[in-house]
């Protein structure tokens, strides 16, 4: 597992975070992380969290009209499945939103470092090389991460 932090905090109240966001916007963050990867442990949901912060963050491609947390999980289309799942309409434990937390407050893990997305193959499928035109960062249990090429966004790179 590699972690790195990359952003100066700003302040927020009496939070530290990378991005601005309201406490229901943690929770929707957290329900997200859920619906999208509760198979894939606490790891899987971090790194599904950076994914959404890197999209609020990025201001580029289809996501330079999107710039905060709510925006991003239901930009249509390119948004996340995991809305339509029933994972999603529960309220989050106090664990997901101390995961959620640390997304928002700028904790990285690879592949996700610069991913402005994610996709589940099919079992034993590897992950396609480039998905979307943009090429993979790699993989962790049955997530592939795919990112930018340097220079074309750079506000995550």
């Amino acid at each position: 597992m590699k972690y790195s932090s990359r952003f100066e905090y700003t302040i927020l109240g009496d939070s530290m975070a990378i991005v601005k966001f309201t406490e229901n916007e943690r929770d929707l963050l957290a329900r997200l992380m859920r619906a999208e990867a509760v198979g894939e442990g606490n790891l899987g949901m971090l790194m599904v969290g950076n994914v959404v912060i890197n999209r609020v963050l990025a201001n580029c491609l289809t996501f330079s009209r999107v710039n905060t947390i709510s925006q991003v999980i239901y930009q249509s289309p390119g948004g996340f499945s995991g809305i339509n799942s029933p994972l999603f309409f529960s309220n989050p434990t106090e664990l997901e939103k101390s995961l959620a937390d640390r997304v928002i407050r700028g904790e990285y893990f690879y592949p996700a470092t610069n991913a402005l997305w994610f996709y589940a193959p099919r079992e034993n499928t590897p992950c396609l090389e480039y998905w979307w035109d943009q090429r993979n960062s790699g993989r962790y249990r049955n997530h592939c991460f795919y990112e930018p090429d340097p220079g074309v966004c750079n506000t995550i790179h």
